[in-house]
């Protein structure tokens, strides 16, 4: 699922309890697979299939599972669904004051709280970290409450000292927590998610939000770290991507189906987006998911 306009999700810890621990099975499905955000840090083990990872502007898959980080209020659709084929599907939410106000504070703590940070750009972990981390989390399910904390302290340093990992954007994608802004984002996403296939002109933005074109142009460099421009690119360029890898269609139809009117420029863009040309993109990904 693309960029739909973000819903808000309101996630609250059971009684007694200072995070949520969920965990998903065939009997127990996780159908929560539209675009959202909230203001806990998510970490989610997904054990085994093979996936779609979206979080921010960014779009990938992921093969034998994934274990994922996604910071406060950055935007990501669910990692699972029906044809996934995975085994199940654990998931933690915790405030990013969930241990206190200055537990984090602590010398002990430096290397997690500097994980916290980078995690709002979103960070995907592999190779052993990812068998271990996910072994851990799903042991969680069996133990007391306070063993649990405990288990959960460890697994962040785990995440905060490990090499194997990637971060999935490079630049900030989490939303403002005002309400208003957040009604007025989304509109501006749901706009874009429309119209992505037409020439967007900033003056529809800008009467959209209700501001001035430098106003808008400002508030949405705020709020995402990237000019109007670019993002609807990246939109685009997302969108491409799925495409490539779902659709049996021709490259220039790809380019035009995305909202590109020059070939060309489609190529160098989504080259400089994804590091490999369309056509590369579209092999190597067909190569993985067999």
């Amino acid at each position: 699922m693309l960029l739909h306009k973000p819903t808000f999700e309101s996630i609250t810890p059971d009684f007694g309890n200072s995070f949520t621990y969920q965990r998903f099975d065939e009997h127990h499905v996780n159908d929560n697979s539209l675009w959202h955000y909230h203001p806990e840090i998510e970490l989610v083990y997904v054990n085994g299939g093979t996936g779609r990872r979206q979080v921010g502007s960014n779009l990938s898959y992921y093969t034998w599972g994934t274990l994922i980080l996604v910071g406060s209020n950055l935007p990501h659709c669910g990692f699972t669904d029906e044809l996934t084929g995975n085994k199940s599907e654990t998931v933690i939410h915790m405030k990013t004051d969930f241990l206190g106000d200055t537990f984090f504070d602590l010398p002990e703590m430096a290397s997690i709280k500097r994980l916290l940070q980078v995690a709002q750009r979103g960070i995907v972990f592999s190779g052993e970290t990812k068998k271990r981390v996910g072994a851990m989390m799903e042991e969680m399910e069996d133990q007391s409450d306070f063993n649990r904390l405990m288990t959960q302290i460890t697994v962040l340093n785990e995440l905060a000292t490990t090499k194997e990992f990637r971060i999935l954007n490079a630049d900030g994608f989490s939303l403002l927590s005002d309400v208003k802004d957040n009604n007025r984002i989304n509109e501006v996403f749901n706009y874009v998610k429309t119209h992505f296939k037409e020439e967007i002109p900033l003056e529809e933005m800008a009467n959209i939000t209700n501001l001035t074109i430098p106003s808008f142009c400002r508030y949405f460099k705020k709020i995402t770290h990237k000019t109007f421009t670019q993002f609807v690119n990246e939109y685009r360029l997302v969108h491409a991507s799925r495409l490539l890898a779902e659709q049996p269609m021709s490259i220039t139809q790809v380019c035009y189906e995305s909202g590109f009117n020059n070939f060309s420029h489609f190529n160098k863009k989504f080259k400089a987006f994804t590091g490999q040309n369309p056509s590369d993109y579209r092999k190597e990904l067909k190569t993985v998911l067999e």
